[in-house]
């Protein structure tokens, strides 16, 4: 049993580190400029995931599914939206 325990906690730490290089990666990206507002919005999405990702691993509580991280993710952006929104409509 201890060796299937061991096996296990070897496979959680290598997906860690594999989650650990893809943030460095999406970080990295998210300094690059010239790509485009699109792209950065789905790097900005990709480090939700990963960082969602990492929680479900890592911790013992639950964490939102696909589905609940996608429609937070929408309304924080709408919020942000609007907010813009709003300031563009009082400067003018």
């Amino acid at each position: 049993m201890n060796a299937e325990l061991q096996a296990i906690e070897a496979k959680r730490q290598a997906l860690l580190g594999r989650l650990r290089t893809a943030e460095a990666a999406v970080r990295a990206g998210l300094h690059a400029h010239g790509f485009g507002e699109m792209a950065r919005a789905h790097l900005e999405r990709a480090m939700a995931h990963i960082q969602e990702a990492y929680i479900a691993i890592n911790e013992s509580k639950p964490v939102r599914t696909v589905p609940q991280l996608v429609d937070d993710l929408n309304r924080i952006q709408q919020v942000m939206n609007e907010h813009h929104q709003r300031q563009t409509q009082h400067r003018q």
